[in-house]
């Protein structure tokens, strides 16, 4: 995510979780107290006592002011024995719930739905839940963004239980597939490819099924309705590349559109073969304050996208990295939110360096000589404080610059060299899947051949700036004044 701020172009940004329950925790009774992962910047969200394997999310669109119909069906398996089981869900109503074909009781606490199906479910067994609810465009802090002519979708970090009942915690990847129904002269795109042609509706509409190729998080998802023209270029090596824009906007944008086929390449030879089906970005005529990363699908405000490209084409390498770094492979826990954003923020100061002619050092030197005052109001890197609510509550610049730092550090310790091949290890090894910190900190070991684990810790959790390795007249004290067009992504 890239949040946009007048705060002299400050990120609001900081993630911090970790695990403190598993699924022995989750009681027998439903109704017990236990809710959430005990994530440490959102103990609330996620489940214990199962693992998703795949959501099948059915929506009706009735325009941008009135609820959704929808049908979310999950396929899941229990970890641990089950009379009952919570499912994050904070919006909508419902109308029925059905667990393995059967109905199943059901009551709302808080952010919860509470499910009692009518047989235990064994551990190990297969969970098939259907629930049968509304989903809420006007609801505060939903997923859901209004745009001028429809919908879009931006669920980080903590949105996805307003759209859909979930396990609304980016530990558990799953399966997805879109059902959505619109008018028909409305246009409809989801994260990966369609499965299938249109089909013609009741009413004049038409229902596009779409089925990514890859796991994702729940916070990942997209959906996108209105008035789009869906434009499709060749990317590298036959990559299909998608972008979703205004259908006035076809020929402004295109110049900066065609930007991107180049920027994958560029990022490939950071970090090696892009990680999905296909790619593009969603140009969204609303103002949201962000942009956002959405698998294979970025969303972007279209004022961002009509800025100077030297402002606008730095920002979408942000994103395009996050398909590496934070969809493809996804935190562990909210603590580790500075692996995605601090490596979207050092790969936008390098592209910003190579092709914009903005000085690395001078980038970095910005950031650094701030870092002490961004540490004691928001915490280190990896254990940043707890984030007031909303949906920029834990996009702090601890997690973009402050992640960047270390990023910057690590390279000067190990030389670039063996910093690319960690690079490149680190999104191989964890393709499609969850890595932690701690999982960051043994590959940057194993690949120097050495124990870092000292190095990074202080750069990751200390309060203090460290000194930065080449650079010893550098000093970390008060932040310097910034430029108000330096903008950062989500």
């Amino acid at each position: 995510m890239i949040p946009i701020t007048p705060r002299s172009g400050a990120v609001l940004a900081a993630f911090a979780a970790v695990l403190t329950l598993t699924a022995a925790d989750l009681p027998g009774d439903p109704a017990g107290s236990v809710s959430g992962l005990g994530d440490r910047l959102y103990p609330d969200l996620g489940n214990p006592g199962y693992d998703v394997a795949a959501y099948d999310l059915s929506f009706d669109y009735h325009g941008q002011d009135r609820p959704l119909d929808a049908v979310t069906r999950i396929k899941a398996r229990a970890t641990a024995p089950l009379t009952g089981f919570h499912l994050d869900f904070a919006a909508g109503t419902i109308s029925s719930v059905q667990v393995n074909g059967h109905p199943a009781g059901y009551t709302r606490e808080r952010e919860e739905l509470v499910v009692t199906p009518e047989e235990p479910v064994p551990a190990g067994g297969e969970l098939l839940i259907t629930v049968a609810h509304t989903s809420d465009p006007r609801a505060a802090n939903t997923g859901w963004v209004r745009t001028a002519d429809g919908l879009a979708m931006a669920n980080q970090a903590d949105a996805a239980h307003s759209v859909f009942p979930c396990n609304d915690h980016p530990s558990d990847k799953a399966a997805f597939t879109f059902h959505i129904t619109a008018p028909k002269d409305l246009t409809v795109v989801t994260n990966g490819v369609p499965d299938a042609v249109p089909e013609a509706a009741p009413a004049s509409a038409l229902t596009w099924t779409y089925r990514p190729a890859s796991p994702m998080a729940t916070e990942l998802a997209q959906v996108s309705i209105g008035r789009s023209a869906v434009l499709h270029r060749a990317g590298p090596h036959g990559l299909v590349l998608r972008d979703v824009v205004g259908a006035a906007d076809r020929d402004r944008l295109a110049a900066r559109l065609a930007m991107t086929p180049g920027q994958i390449s560029w990022m490939e030879d950071q970090v090696g073969p892009y990680p999905f089906e296909t790619y593009g970005i969603l140009s969204a005529d609303t103002t949201t304050g962000f942009e956002l990363e959405t698998q294979t699908l970025s969303l972007f405000e279209r004022r961002v996208l009509l800025a100077p490209e030297a402002l606008a084409a730095p920002l979408m390498v942000h994103e395009l990295a996050h398909q590496w770094f934070g969809d493809s492979v996804t935190p562990a826990a909210w603590s580790d939110l500075w692996l995605n954003e601090g490596h979207a923020t050092w790969y936008q100061w390098l592209y910003n360096a190579q092709k914009y002619g903005v000085g690395l050092d001078q980038q970095v030197r910005a950031a650094y000589e701030g870092d002490n005052q961004v540490r004691a109001a928001d915490g280190p890197p990896a254990e940043p404080k707890v984030p007031e609510p909303g949906k920029l509550g834990i996009f702090r610049n601890n997690v973009y610059d402050g992640g960047a730092l270390a990023l910057y550090a690590l390279r000067q310790e190990i030389g670039a060299p063996a910093f690319q091949r960690l690079e490149r290890a680190w999104v191989a090894r964890h393709q499609d899947g969850n890595a932690s910190t701690a999982d960051f900190t043994a590959l940057a070991s194993e690949v120097a051949e050495r124990d870092l684990s000292g190095f990074l810790h202080a750069w990751l959790y200390g309060t203090v700036t460290p000194p930065m390795p080449g650079h010893g007249d550098w000093v970390a004290g008060a932040a310097r004044a910034r430029a108000a067009t330096a903008a950062k992504p989500a």
